[in-house]
């Protein structure tokens, strides 16, 4: 088949809503890409087992992909192998491979005979290459869909083919969603079966290549066939609920008694009313300062790169969505220190950016997914400075602003905006005091940023990333503070220094962004500067 049907663009806005209430709805998700668990058990002799069930019947669609996964243990020397004819090779039949892979030996970790079902399949039998017995039956279904129905189609794994049906009345609908917004990477087929498509023949490939979409199908005639009455992207719009609590760590304080600086491990959780409670000691070893911290998954947390006495390292340290900060592990990316990290993105996404790197200002960024893997370099975007601070805001950006650069030898009031795909955006005219060792709080969709050399003012950022001009600061003016959310809607700056002085006071937020005077901090809190917090946790 050649050509493509794309931006088909007959719209009636509603019309998949209103249509798709009388229709019926399959409560089986269509997933493109479905794993069977084979085990082998001896019932009368050694016999297939698929997902628990002996000798099971499974039945495939066309155009999808099925995976026999043969790890466990008991499939040793039982390789499955599909073909035309029951009992395979040892009723004279031969082996099936149209659409067939194989990988790894039968019984170890991450084997597998996995099967791409051609369109016209034939009825197969699954069975064992090295005795005979042992399998079963895997029908074949030509049309994947049926009128008067409404379908999920997930794509998450692997592509797929929808095959429509063969014969079709005047008005016949059948709607298709997009279940896990994947369609961008994961394309699916439309066959239509002998029948035309938007007045071409099925000769025509027909593809849907956008993640969100959704298509109302109705049949017309014979020359027209099937058209799509929309073929609408549904914008990705949960926005998920806002941390609770905090949790601020590590840091360091220098000591004019005996000229020593202190590198810290503890952290201090900050409960949903912005209390910051008593430190909790780190195990030993997580002793950094001047770091990067975000919230990511939603519900947790991560600190990760700065500096342990003299060297410069990459070390991540995870939170749970209980706070509990975890062991060091090893990291990803450039080792630096001074540089800020912010959420982004409406799944959990965050990202570490700008530093100093062996003395030099950086402007690289390192990705960290919603599981807190944190991915290699990327190439800079924007002034390189250091000491600079950021927050999420708008829902799912978020924004590096500030900071100083050894590069350009000055501090600076650029902002960069971080796109909800985690793209850094160019330097933004700066607003503000320009000055570095300040820190960014989020509440609600806005943040704001304060604090910092100079005795540094405020300035909050809008909800569509617009820095504001000064406000003068409240409370005691420092440097090194940190500051984070809390309460779903509010913020909070702490710690900090001016000079030889070390505080452990903090200065909450309100909803709307007024930074309040210094709230004393509880017994057991140690004071210090070059902390980093983030919030965590979606409980109160």
């Amino acid at each position: 088949m050649s050509g493509i049907i794309q931006s088909n663009t007959v719209r009636a806005s509603g019309t998949i809503a209103v249509a798709a209430a009388g229709l019926n709805w399959s409560s089986t998700i269509l997933t493109a890409l479905t794993t069977f668990t084979v085990t082998v058990a001896n019932a009368g002799g050694n016999k297939y087992f698929i997902n628990g069930v002996q000798q099971q019947t499974v039945n495939l669609l066309e155009g999808f992909t099925y995976k026999f996964d043969q790890s466990d243990g008991s499939n040793n020397g039982h390789p499955l192998r599909f073909s035309t004819t029951s009992g395979g090779s040892h009723s004279g039949g031969s082996e099936y491979t149209t659409g067939v892979t194989t990988s790894g030996t039968p019984g170890q970790a991450g084997a597998y005979t996995q099967i791409v079902v051609a369109s016209g399949a034939p009825v197969l039998y699954y069975y064992c290459t090295a005795h005979s017995g042992m399998g079963g039956t895997a029908n074949t279904t030509a049309e994947t869909v049926e009128a008067g129905n409404g379908y999920w189609i997930d794509t998450t794994s692997t592509t797929c083919t929808i095959t429509l049906p063969s014969a079709a009345a005047k008005g016949d609908q059948i709607v298709l969603i997009d279940y896990a917004r994947t369609w961008g990477t994961n394309a699916i087929t439309i066959d239509s079966n002998g029948l035309n498509y938007q007045g071409e023949a099925d000769t025509y490939t027909v593809e849907y290549t956008t993640s969100g979409q959704s298509i109302n199908l109705v049949y017309s005639d014979s020359t027209k066939g099937w058209i799509p009455l929309e073929d609408d992207v549904t914008a990705n719009e949960p926005v998920a609920p806002p941390t609770q609590k905090a949790i601020f760590a590590f840091g360091n304080r220098y000591i004019p008694d005996g000229d020593q600086s202190v590198t810290y491990g503890m952290s201090n959780k900050v409960n949903s009313s912005g209390v910051i409670i008593a430190d909790t000691a780190g195990t030993g070893s997580e002793v950094n300062t001047q770091r990067g911290a975000a919230t990511y998954g939603t519900d947790k947390a991560i600190f990760a790169f700065g500096q342990n006495g003299s060297s410069q390292n990459n070390t991540i340290n995870l939170v749970s969505n209980q706070g509990v900060v975890a062991a060091n592990s090893t990291g990803t990316g450039s080792a630096r220190l001074s540089l800020a990290a912010t959420a982004y993105g409406s799944s959990g996404q965050a990202i570490f950016a700008y530093g100093i790197e062996s003395g030099g200002s950086q402007n690289k960024s390192n990705k960290v997914s919603n599981q807190g893997v944190v991915a290699s370099d990327t190439s800079g975007v924007g002034t390189a400075r250091h000491e600079l601070g950021a927050s999420p805001f708008g829902g799912d950006k978020g924004i590096f602003a500030f900071g100083y650069s050894n590069v350009v030898h000055s501090h600076q009031n650029k902002s960069n905006i971080v796109s909800n795909t985690g793209v850094i955006g160019s330097d933004q005219t700066g607003v503000g005091t320009a000055r570095g060792g300040l820190a960014a709080a989020q509440f609600g969709d806005r943040c704001i940023f304060g604090y910092g050399s100079g005795g540094g003012p405020s300035n909050i950022v809008s909800n569509t990333g617009v820095v504001a001009s000064d406000v003068s600061i409240v409370g005691t003016g420092r440097i090194g503070v940190a500051g984070a959310p809390y309460g779903g809607t509010k913020g909070l700056f702490a710690f900090g220094a001016n000079g030889t002085t070390y505080y452990a006071m903090s200065n909450l937020v309100s909803t709307s962004g007024v930074v309040a005077s210094d709230t004393s901090a509880v017994s057991g809190v140690t004071i210090r500067a070059q902390v980093n917090g983030a919030g965590y946790s979606i409980s109160a």
